[in-house]
């Protein structure tokens, strides 16, 4: 059980002895984390239910053999729960745990094993499920996001074993299945196995940093939640020879209530989402966006104001998919129906489910020609801020500051974690660190993901002088 310990403030500089080189152990562990890595990746284990289920076993299968092999845990299970308050079971996760010894504190390591699918193979310069090494890259669906952050996990805790061969430190690690596809039954697993994942300190490795140079905490994320818009105008379709310029066809009038959402600049135009401001971070011009994102030349940024408040802080609602004819099968049709995905994403600090009506309300309230519009709400996740002044904050900037050489910094995530405010929920006492194995150039769900190796390296080294912070006495 948790000994729900508060991290007390000692000298960060006595985080380590002289005698202990924790990036010099995880160094001569490259090959084998990487090989390691290649045996995950090459598991497809897409989390979705259009996908074979076996490859998420085989996952987990693998994943708890790398978490026995360290020899720390008293126990290592894969396990699932139901989603919601149906009898079908989610994807399996695996859960290690290694009691505290002499009354110290508990840190638990989260990371998920489940990746997206491949998508366009043909939009690959490599295989998607086979790592290729190209520089100091390695290319391959999942292999940054998030099996990587199992790999650093694991490496953090090979390192560990080197340097301290019977820690103190108590030890937990969760590494779910279904991440990428919502996390269904992940309140279901807290609530069974709340005792065994009790900690005092969480790192979800899950997140990114600055540049390949430079490592981050991720203190804000925005949340997230998703609407499915139904938009019809007709009982039947009609031919738009003999019907079109009098009669209002369904795809007509949701592109029009579509781009109600934005005005003309793209900027958010929906009232009632609130906005929040960024703290300290560095700074970021729009040639730096032109070149992460890939904006073409002559296309302008959308929104208004600082840039990175409109990624981190500020909402933001896309339209991700559209149920409709394809061009190949295209008809001299009007659509009686339509069917689109809106994805809002919240500022941090507005309930998503209160975004969600809000959005809801617009959309419902703004349909030309008396178009029916009806809203399903699909999923919701709140967003997280945090402080970085906490002692365990503390502690993992100066354990990155010594892996990588370099100030860290604090920095905002536009994407949304939503199980964060459930560990919070669950764990009240618990300081969660969101720490990131990604750089702006990972292309995490994109065709071509990539790991930047000696980043990956240096985030395991600066997880190994965190743990082996808390395991000699720093912090409690």
């Amino acid at each position: 059980m948790c000994n729900n310990h508060k991290i007390s403030g000692m000298p960060l500089e006595a985080a380590h002895s002289d005698q202990d080189n924790p990036d010099a152990v995880v160094a001569a562990l490259e090959d084998e984390l990487v090989d390691a890595l290649t045996e995950l990746v090459a598991i497809p284990s897409v989390s979705w239910p259009s996908h074979d289920a076996a490859h998420v076993r085989a996952s987990a299968k693998y994943t708890a053999g790398l978490l026995e092999d360290t020899g720390l845990f008293d126990a290592v299970q894969i396990v699932s729960a139901p989603v919601g308050e149906t009898s079908t079971h989610g994807q399996p996760a695996v859960i290690a745990r290694r009691e505290p010894r002499g009354g110290g504190p508990t840190v638990m390591l989260y990371a998920h094993h489940d990746v997206q699918p491949a998508g366009d193979e043909e939009a690959w310069e490599t295989e998607p499920f086979v790592v290729t090494r190209v520089g100091e890259r390695a290319y391959g669906r999942g292999v940054a996001d998030d099996k990587a952050g199992v790999m650093s996990h694991v490496g953090a805790l090979r390192a560990l074993k080197a340097l301290r061969p019977d820690p103190d430190l108590g030890i937990v690690v969760f590494i779910e299945g279904e991440e990428e596809y919502g996390s269904p039954s992940f309140t279901n697993l807290l609530e069974a196995h709340r005792a065994t994942l009790a900690s005092d300190v969480i790192i979800v490795a899950d997140s990114m940093n600055w540049s390949t140079e430079i490592p981050a905490l991720t203190t804000s994320l925005r949340g997230t939640a998703t609407l499915a818009v139904t938009v019809s105008t007709l009982d039947h379709p009609v031919h738009s020879g003999m019907f079109g310029g009098a009669v209002p066809d369904a795809m007509m009038a949701m592109t029009r209530l579509l781009a109600s959402l934005h005005d003309d600049d793209g900027g958010v135009a929906v009232r009632g989402l609130r906005e929040s401001h960024r703290r300290n971070s560095p700074d970021y011009d729009e040639s730096r966006l032109r070149d992460e994102s890939g904006v073409l030349a002559g296309v302008d940024a959308i929104g208004h104001g600082d840039i990175l408040e409109r990624m981190w802080t500020r909402p933001a609602i896309t339209v991700t998919g559209i149920d409709m004819p394809s061009v190949d099968e295209a008809s001299n049709t009007l659509s009686a129906s339509v069917r689109a995905c809106v994805s809002i994403r919240v500022s941090p600090g507005q309930s998503a489910a209160q975004a969600a009506e809000v959005v809801t309300s617009h959309l419902l309230t703004h349909a030309p020609w008396g178009a029916r519009v009806s809203v399903d709400l699909i999923a919701t996740g709140d967003g997280y801020s945090a402080a970085i002044d906490s002692v365990a904050a503390q502690l993992m900037t100066q354990a990155m500051r010594e892996s990588w050489q370099t100030e860290p910094v604090e920095m905002g995530i536009g994407g949304s974690i939503p199980f964060i405010a459930e560990f919070l929920t669950v764990f009240p006492d618990a300081e969660i660190l969101i720490t990131g194995i990604e750089d702006p150039d990972t292309r995490a769900h994109s065709p071509n993901e990539s790991l930047h190796l000696p980043g990956f390296l240096r985030a395991t080294g600066s997880e190994t002088r965190f743990l082996m912070a808390l395991n000699d006495g720093l912090g409690w």
